[in-house]
């Protein structure tokens, strides 16, 4: 076990990126699976093909999850997924067109790096073409422009990244992958150790982010107008070998959902576009009480390395950085 999404039968993970600019892109490919799901509990999505994820919808599974960054405009690499997985041959057979069905997010980061560079089609591309069971975590892939710790000053906030881990009972596998971008303070859900989140002025301690979140409550009663919590999101997909309904793989994204507040306070805020995507490969049977909770636990878990694996780069701390001033 590799303690990753890809400790899942058939699923591989390519990343892409442009280190210079601060963009990347992450693919989950996941040709086998049977059934897939989402969730999106933020207030502000950026996503592509989530309707056809609905369990009355035909499709049961997507050939491929693509997780990017540059907002909305960094829905566009998507389009080099479909290419490469239609040059395989892989899709739907539509009056004899293949046509691949590839569902995603987006996180925003156009704070770091080149504010007008975006995710494109090539690199969508090389992500499938760099795909594989080994994952690398931190600042790479949809994670390169990532930050978490929203709650103070553009220079108060910290490096967030990628992070993926999977539990195990038996032979059911359920496992996470996550790109972590969020408003809130990020603690270890084994530990209960702080990792990250915003920094005091000094850029030498972690503030408490929910005590900062109320203070903001001033600006209600005050004449400049509240510009409220925004441009921040946490992205990620589940994956299990268990034998699910495609309403079940609903099911499964949403109970993964409880792994976000178990490692990240405050979490589900208006201004984020958190999503999760469900993928089960029907193969073994079990219980969706049993999935949905091992995939709460692989969430949390992914969340929490992919901060602890999270490099200072682009003038943010990461954590090792903090770490060792403690």
């Amino acid at each position: 076990m590799r303690d990753s999404i890809t400790d899942v039968p058939g699923i591989r993970v390519g990343h892409a990126q442009n280190n210079a600019q601060a963009r990347g892109v992450t693919v989950v490919l996941c040709e086998n699976a049977k059934t897939a799901g989402v969730d999106v509990r933020g207030g502000s999505p950026g996503t592509r093909e989530t309707d056809l994820l609905d369990p009355v919808n035909m499709v049961q599974a997507p050939h491929a999850i693509y997780l990017s960054g540059g907002s909305a405009f960094g829905l566009a690499g998507a389009e080099g997924v479909m290419h490469y997985l239609a040059e395989q041959g892989i899709g739907v057979n539509a009056w004899n067109v293949t046509v691949p069905i590839v569902s995603g997010a987006v996180i925003f980061d156009l704070t770091v790096g080149d504010p007008l560079a975006y995710p494109d089609a090539q690199m969508g591309r090389m992500a499938c073409i760099n795909a594989s069971q080994e994952v690398p975590m931190g600042t790479v892939g949809a994670g390169v422009g990532a930050l978490i710790g929203w709650a103070g000053d553009l220079n108060q906030r910290m490096k967030g990244g990628l992070g993926t881990a999977s539990a195990a009972s038996g032979n059911l596998i359920v496992g996470a992958l996550v790109v972590v971008n969020c408003w809130g303070n990020v603690q270890d859900p084994e530990t209960g150790e702080l990792l990250g989140g915003t920094l005091d002025k000094t850029g030498t301690h972690i503030l408490d982010s929910y005590e900062e979140m109320k203070k903001k409550q001033v600006a209600f009663s005050t004449p400049q107008p509240f510009k409220g919590l925004t441009t921040h999101t946490t992205i990620g997909v589940v994956a299990t070998n268990a034998i699910l309904s495609k309403p079940m793989a609903t099911r499964m994204a949403m109970m993964a959902h409880d792994g976000y507040p178990r490692a990240i306070t405050p979490s589900h805020t208006a201004g984020e576009g958190d999503t999760i995507f469900a993928l089960a490969t029907g193969e073994v049977e079990s219980d969706i009480n049993i999935v949905g909770s091992m995939a709460a636990d692989a969430m949390a878990r992914a969340i929490a390395k992919a901060i602890r694996y999270a490099d200072s780069a682009y003038g943010y701390k990461g954590y090792s950085e903090i770490a060792k001033k403690r």
